[in-house]
């Protein structure tokens, strides 16, 4: 089987792409010795025919291409479809249409697919260790082609459930049956570009992966589709639009991928002790991927681990020191270990980090508390989860919710109340139980809280806290339901009712019966809302989980590994 070839071995299959070709075109071809080193077989109407190699283009033969054989070789392809991409059935060759205005094939690209066997080798024990991958690189380094690489070995060699979300069929060619390169792999195929993030979603709803492999995320639904399946612990290797760490940083479509980015005031202390101005970077959430590889070329990459501590140095201007891999003549792998990256400052809790237990636990880590793994007593949800707002309680609800939140620990946070009613403020701190006060004197403050008219105005006292760098959070309007928002979101408060503490409650003890008898363990039905956050508290226990079943009755399963 072809899957099973030799390292370094090349299967370009391009005999069938050449019985596609008019017969004067696949003679030219033909006759050329150095024909296993094409890249591309170029089509344009009326112009002179060529094949174009890495370095160079050059032309078939001295007669301008025909419209009769551009339609010929149209008649023999598969159907394109609305990128206007089409391949020939169970190969890698991909043919993209040029049309004029009227939609007539007046250009054809044909782009010569090889399944590459043995690239995989020098991302092998990432690839196996099971955190999720991001690949950048220009094209035509290979992203694709280790993409393909790495479904087969993790099928084959280590007989992982792996879907592929084959976009314009890049990764498992045309047809309905998938090239042999991606082993037992199971390829999901995505009608037209704009549906990928919802095949996405769809492979882990229905087929229960434990790889999805992905080419060329590039649009927000599909960077937000990415960090849905990141959370349901599925591992991800893919593959975006961009060269290097630092490009993709500034893509404000595709950085949440690597955690985003979120302008902070300091204060006038802590810009001091940074030695930096006032407003700053900073990662807004754990990225959606452990591990980034820029592919340099086909034999050098860098590999950047531990994600978001390299983010976070490279937003305080520290250079990435990335671990550089190269594939040596006789076709070993060469690796310079990356150096250790300087300690920051510590910074207060922020989004995705825990006020009681520092940074929270990578994807597959069981969460700790001073050096112990959480189990019993207090739910470690409690002190560090952060999840959207509540949604409204449904009619015939009365009973006043209970709250899990993150306890009080260290410095109470002093607010300064601006033109916005004290007494519902305190009514929200109170009702909240945050570790937070009402101040008197702006001078105490560490944060004043306004009204949207109130900024429009600038009145001394607002611009004299922009002048001492204290945050101002500005509410739109002056109500009880607004402050509460506020104190939510700032907080990172969980705002539920008894009976939803009581589900969150039963996903530990289910949790603990998961990891002691080894079974999966199914949860009684949920609505969508709960099932999100049980979703979220087995993944922070490393555990996999799925919903099954149809409402009423969906319900959370979770798998012991």
């Amino acid at each position: 089987m072809k899957a099973r070839a030799k390292r370094g071995q090349t299967a370009d299959e391009l005999e069938l792409l050449l019985a596609v070709l008019p017969e004067r075109l696949r003679r030219g071809v033909e006759a050329r010795p150095d024909r296993g080193a094409i890249l591309e077989i170029v089509l344009d109407l009326g112009r002179l025919p060529e094949i174009r190699f890495a370095d160079r283009g050059e032309r078939i033969d001295e007669r301008p291409v025909e419209r009769e054989e551009l339609a010929h070789v149209v008649e023999r392809i598969g159907r394109f479809g609305k990128d206007n991409r089409a391949g020939i059935a169970r190969t890698l060759h991909r043919i993209s249409a040029l049309r004029n205005r009227v939609g007539d094939v007046v250009g054809l690209t044909c782009r010569v697919g090889r399944a590459v066997y043995g690239t995989v080798d020098i991302l092998r024990d990432v690839i196996e260790s099971g955190r999720s991958l991001l690949l950048l690189g220009r094209p035509g380094v290979g992203k694709t082609t280790l993409l393909r690489e790495a479904a087969r070995v993790l099928a084959d060699d280590l007989g992982k459930r792996v879907i592929v979300v084959d976009t314009s069929n890049e990764i498992a060619g045309d047809g309905d049956i998938p090239h042999p390169a991606i082993g037992r792999a199971r390829r999901m195929q995505v009608p037209t570009p704009e549906e990928q993030h919802a095949t996405m979603i769809e492979a882990v709803e229905n087929h229960m992966p434990q790889v999805i492999v992905i080419d060329e995320i590039g649009t927000a639904a599909e960077a937000m589709a990415a960090r849905t399946i990141a959370e349901r612990g599925v591992q991800l290797i893919a593959t975006a639009h961009g060269i290097t760490l630092d490009n993709l940083l500034q893509n404000p479509t595709l950085s949440d991928l690597v955690g985003g980015i979120q302008a902070v005031t300091l204060s006038d202390e802590e810009a001091r002790r940074r030695g930096t101005q006032k407003t700053v970077l900073e990662r807004r959430a754990p990225p959606t991927f452990d591990v980034l590889v820029e592919i340099q070329d086909k034999d050098r990459l860098a590999v950047h681990r531990e994600l978001g501590e390299v983010v976070d140095h490279l937003l305080r201007e520290v250079p990435p020191r990335p671990e550089l891999r190269t594939r040596t003549a006789d076709g070993g792998v060469e690796i310079q270990q990356a150096p250790p990256l300087p300690e920051l400052p510590r910074r207060p809790p922020g989004p995705g980090r825990s006020a009681r237990n520092g940074p929270e636990p990578r994807r597959g880590e069981v969460p700790r508390r001073n050096g112990r793994k959480v189990r019993g007593g207090s739910p470690w949800w409690e002190e560090s989860l952060t999840v959207p707002a509540t949604p409204a309680p449904e009619p015939g609800h009365d009973e006043p919710p209970t709250l899990a939140q993150r306890p009080p620990r260290g410095k109470v946070v002093r607010l300064y109340a601006y033109a916005v009613s004290r007494d519902k403020m305190e009514r929200a701190l109170r009702k909240m139980r945050v570790s937070a006060i009402l101040v008197d004197d702006l001078d105490e403050a560490d944060l004043v809280v306004t009204l949207k008219a109130q900024e429009r105005r600038q009145p001394r006292r607002l611009k004299d806290a922009l002048d001492k760098g204290v945050p101002v959070h500005v509410l739109k309007s002056n109500t009880l339901a607004q402050m509460e928002t506020f104190v939510r979101a700032h907080f990172g408060v969980i705002d539920v009712r008894a009976q939803d503490e009581e589900a969150l409650r039963e996903v530990e003890d289910a949790i603990d019966e998961a990891l002691d008898q080894g079974r999966p363990v199914e949860l009684p039905p949920r609505n969508n809302y709960l099932r999100r956050l049980q979703h979220q508290i087995i993944e922070r226990y490393g555990l996999t989980s799925e919903s099954k079943g149809e409402e009423p009755y969906r319900r959370v399963v979770i798998y012991p590994g």
